[in-house]
């Protein structure tokens, strides 16, 4: 559990050590900006972060971090001890990109844009989570909880949080964290308080096939799936809290002349609410198995009928930190103290996984401004960056004591 009470953020703010890592942090932004551009020009794919990984472990160790070491499912770690010997409160930014193997990464400069897929998420986080670990480490301000600085795999898309997962699982290094505090992207308004949860599967449906002609009649898979897409794209999901409902790809079929014997289609649920993507993956379920029931009813041939098979590929749990939570109050004072009003949102991050096992986590933005994210033009602009960074020094001081 995260400690009762606080240091008010004003006693904070006074104190000629906090005073001093701010400093550090203004003078040293060029070299956080090096930073985040070399990081962003190491290529990290999907379960790709290696290269990566190894560099962001070189620059911990020069910022001062000692004992610097890698898990077994690739995060990089470093603990900084505390003044007691207590559970670690986690400071995380992300390794990995949503970009393929083969994606040019190099950075182009236009005026104050920087230009380059990665640049912001998160290349930015992991950069600002170096450069605290330098502040701290060269001011020499002490904490009263343990920090883990983290940087984690596999927390895009396929990855399906499997750096975290290791991270919260048993026997894991954050097993049983006061809190988690993720880095990820740009920005200084919000301050995500809630899990966006998600559940992904792979639809496919076979059958013999046969030719166009001679063969016409027998079940179709594409015409069976492309029946329950329709029936999925008009069903009236919830709306409070929302449901989406989401065929993201399909294909099948070897010809044009033949009736193919495989169709395949994939697709993304996203709630805040558990219940709620339960019901729509029972929903989902049941209109795929009515749907090939009613393409199978026109043969009797059984030898000739479908069969639908439906597999969960990701699953990010949803969850929440109450806003009453110290380490949320933390954020919202401190992202006031930068000129911000907050905003609390909700969002699909690390942070879902400690949340979902009720350790209190948010995410935060790294200061500065970004664009075009997830696709290749993604730029990042480095509009009061250090500020981004001081307030996620302030959230950590707050709570670690």
């Amino acid at each position: 559990m995260l400690p009762d009470t606080m240091t008010s953020l004003n006693a904070l703010l006074e104190r000629a050590d906090v005073r001093a890592a701010h400093e550090h942090i203004h003078a040293t932004d060029e070299k956080t900006l090096a930073d985040q551009i070399g990081l962003t020009e190491i290529p990290a794919p999907p379960f790709g972060e290696e290269v990566r990984a190894r560099h962001l472990a070189d620059l911990l160790a020069e910022a001062g971090l000692v004992d610097v070491d890698q898990d077994a499912a690739g995060n990089v770690l470093a603990l900084r001890p505390g003044t007691e010997d207590a559970a670690p409160l986690v400071l995380s930014a992300h390794l990995d990109t949503v970009f393929p193997t083969g994606t040019d990464v190099s950075v182009q400069h236009a005026g104050d844009v920087l230009r380059a897929p990665g640049i912001s998420d998160d290349a930015r986080g992991l950069a600002a989570v170096v450069a605290i670990a330098r502040a701290v480490s060269r001011v020499g301000i002490t904490t009263r909880l343990p920090i883990l600085f983290a940087g984690t795999v596999g927390e895009e898309g396929s990855g399906d949080l499997r750096g975290v997962r290791h991270l919260f699982g048993e026997g894991g290094t954050a097993s049983g964290a006061a809190g988690f505090i993720s880095l990820d992207g740009a920005g200084m308004k919000y301050v995500v308080t809630r899990g966006l949860g998600a559940r992904r599967f792979r639809v496919v449906l076979r059958g013999r096939g046969g030719h166009s002609w001679i063969d016409w009649g027998a079940p179709n898979p594409i015409h069976a799936l492309g029946r329950a897409v329709g029936a999925l794209a008009t069903w009236p999901t919830p709306t409070d809290p929302p449901l989406s409902l989401t065929v993201a790809r399909w294909g099948g079929g070897t010809s044009v002349n033949a009736i193919p014997e495989e169709a395949w289609a994939d697709l993304d649920l996203r709630s805040e609410s558990s219940n709620h993507l339960a019901n729509g993956e029972e929903r989902m379920r049941a209109v795929l198995e009515r749907s090939v029931s009613e393409e199978n009813s026109g043969t009797t041939d059984r030898s000739r009928h479908l069969e639908v098979e439906i597999k969960l590929v990701g699953h990010r749990p949803a969850g929440l930190t109450e806003l009453e939570s110290p380490l949320v109050v933390a954020a919202l004072e401190a992202t006031r103290a930068s000129g911000v009003e907050p905003v609390t949102t909700v969002s699909s991050t690390d942070a879902n996984l400690p949340m979902s096992l009720g350790i209190p986590a948010v995410t935060l933005g790294a200061g500065g401004s970004a664009g075009e994210v997830h696709t290749t033009g993604e730029w990042y602009r480095n509009d009061n960056g250090p500020l981004g960074i001081q307030r996620a020094l302030h959230t950590l001081m707050l709570v670690a004591g």
